[in-house]
């Protein structure tokens, strides 16, 4: 499957004429790692799209963000597989969150930066 056959293989996704649509650079950066990890055999889009429907159930009335649905389908298959610890996932999440809350805005955000 080419990545259009599989981004109309996911009839939720955001999307406009051309393709889908992103609203920030990390929602197109987990797309494309999403993407290359099924190309690298990793996962199969049926395993794919079961995973993101599971964490699009979580929410029935679209409160969070679709592709923050997807980044957590994306590390849920990851752990399941085996190809990442939950843990460290969640040692990453932690220090961007930090990061993020200690970066002045409009400034670039450091990994590292908060922590003490």
């Amino acid at each position: 499957m080419t990545a259009p056959d599989l981004v109309d293989a996911l009839p939720a996704t955001p999307r406009d004429k051309d393709g889908p649509v992103f609203a920030a650079p990390w929602e197109a950066r987990v797309f494309a790692m999403t993407v290359e990890a099924h190309a690298a055999g990793l996962f199969t889009w049926g395993e794919w799209a079961e995973t993101l429907g599971g964490e699009l159930g979580r929410d029935p009335r679209g409160d969070q963000g679709y592709y923050l649905h997807w980044l957590s389908a994306f590390e849920k298959i990851l752990a399941d597989k085996a190809v990442a610890d939950p843990g460290a996932l969640e040692d990453l999440r932690s220090a961007w969150d930090a990061a993020a809350r200690a970066t002045p805005h409009g400034q670039p955000i450091e990994l590292g930066r908060g922590q003490r």
